[in-house]
């Protein structure tokens, strides 16, 4: 019994699992934030556009 809780205590695979699953986590929130942010930016962009062309319209 004492080698069947030795052996379940040095297993490291489900750390391992674990790891990948909190890394692969991360890169997803990093890649919603930084879609996020570039949605915002260019929404802007498009808003000047805008603006500009109808203020060339509309003298």
């Amino acid at each position: 019994m004492s080698n069947l809780l030795s052996r379940f205590v040095k297993d490291e695979s489900g750390a391992t699992a674990i790891e990948y699953g909190l890394i692969a986590a991360l890169i997803a929130l990093a890649i919603i934030v930084g879609a996020g942010a570039l949605g915002n930016s260019l929404n802007d962009k498009f808003d000047a556009i805008a603006t500009k062309l109808n203020e060339t319209n509309n003298p």
